[in-house]
């Protein structure tokens, strides 16, 4: 298996807001284009890359979608050269204030997010979390430099490089859910010599953090037999040991739960433990939170199945997940694909009788 990490350092190194997308687009595509036999963009600007069955008879189609969108930030209003924010997606406004950013303007502008210092303000600050509407974004430059520069609605990225870490870690902004896209890139890396017996449609979708928007326009128009999201889930950590956290670097998180179709759990369990890939169990007992909400539900309905990564420091610029694990559930999914046939898909979902 190549190693997938130059590829996910420039995934990285790119902002790719929900529903601004195009930079890390463009990267994905590049790497796909080989591994695929079409690849395509929807209407809101999500990546298809199918692969074909080995044959011109019908076969069940698999897709399996990994959000390629980021959260960030957003101008809102221009105050004596300082930018007032809101945010794209969930971010905790804890972890904002001394942050690096990029402001998307007319050119790029380096900048930086701060609050009013705590001792302008007698001191009543300094034991409080601070909100959005105490936040603000300083570039250096006047309010006449920007005016040319900048307005409302303009972007704003973290511009906090991604770097590797010792024991096999790699941290940085957007590893939500850019490490699921390594992941399912190196999936097509090792089934690009298989003759399938089924389709295969790799989505990289769009506008996750804003409620799944790519993920249900893709499915919907793709009209899967069967479908993954492939995603992160919270690692374990200082202050987050209990049963929502799993351990970082030790297997992916196969989801459990309304959002799963029971086949396909049990299946994805069998072929982690005959690979000898170690994983979790994570429960989920009403929805996932991730695309797969989005997938189980269109159409008709599509049997879904949510496989995530352990992630330390979700939505902050410093996210930090293994490579080892990218591999395993690389790994993971291309072993389904490569059993998955006629046969073995009506097994799986057999009807049963009342």
């Amino acid at each position: 298996m190549e190693d997938i990490t130059p590829f996910l350092l420039s995934l990285l190194s790119k902002p790719g807001i929900s529903g601004y997308e195009e930079s890390v687009s463009e990267i994905i595509a590049d790497r796909w284009r080989p591994l695929v036999d079409e690849l395509t963009i929807s209407p809101l600007r999500s990546l298809h890359g199918l692969r074909k069955a080995a044959t011109n008879e019908r076969r069940p189609t698999l897709m399996i979608a990994a959000h390629m969108d980021a959260i960030g930030l957003m101008v809102k209003t221009i105050n004596h050269g300082f930018f007032t924010i809101t945010t794209v997606g969930g971010i905790d406004p804890r972890v904002l204030p001394g942050q690096l950013v990029t402001v998307h303007g007319k050119k790029e502008l380096p900048g930086l997010v701060q609050l009013m210092p705590d001792r302008l303000l007698n001191n009543e600050t300094a034991s409080k979390a601070p909100t959005k509407n105490q936040l603000f974004v300083d570039t250096g430059l006047t309010q006449k430099e920007l005016a040319d520069l900048v307005k409302p609605g303009d972007l704003i990225s973290f511009a906090q490089p991604p770097f590797e870490m010792t024991g096999g870690y790699i941290a940085g902004h957007s590893l939500d859910n850019r490490a699921s896209v390594a992941a399912l890139t190196l999936c097509l890396e090792e089934i690009k010599n298989y003759n399938l017996d089924c389709n295969v449609v790799a989505a990289a979708t769009v506008q996750e953090e804003l409620h799944g928007i790519g993920a249900a326009t893709s499915t919907f128009s793709v009209r899967p037999d069967l479908a993954f999201a492939v995603d992160v889930t919270f690692a374990k950590g200082p202050g987050s040991n209990d049963y929502r956290t799993f351990s970082l670097g030790e297997g992916p998180a196969i989801g459990l739960g309304a959002n799963n179709h029971p086949a396909l759990t049990q299946k994805m369990t069998s072929l982690a433990e005959e690979l000898d890939i170690p994983y979790f169990i994570e429960a989920m007992p009403t929805s996932s939170g991730t695309d797969g909400m989005a997938m189980q539900i269109t159409a008709n309905g599509i049997p879904t199945q949510v496989l995530s990564m352990s992630l330390r420091y979700m939505h902050t610029s410093v996210e930090m997940t293994s490579l080892k694990d990218i591999a395993r559930t690389g790994r993971l999914l291309a072993r389904f694909i490569t059993d998955l046939n006629p046969d073995s898909f009506s097994k799986l979902f057999e009807e049963k009788t009342l």
